[in-house]
């Protein structure tokens, strides 16, 4: 049983093809990523920061525990 389970996905595996992740854009609009790209701007550095900066004070919210390691934590 466990071979059979294996050929199926390698078969899987060989024969399958990948699914486009999007749709291809047929109208000639280009969206908002490929005309930054396009540009060369670079203005989501500040954004990064300021969500790098969040994400480091999350830190701040974390309680002190004394767990043994024994016993569960109190929730």
């Amino acid at each position: 049983m466990h071979h059979r389970k294996a050929a199926v996905l390698v078969a899987a595996f060989i024969f399958g093809t990948p699914v486009a992740a999007q749709v291809g854009n047929d109208s000639g609009i280009q969206t908002e990523t490929q005309r930054r790209l396009a540009h060369g701007q670079d203005d989501e550095t500040i954004w990064n920061v300021i969500g790098m900066l969040g994400l480091l004070g999350l830190f701040g919210l974390r309680r002190p525990s004394d767990n043994d390691g024994y016993t569960d934590d109190p929730i």
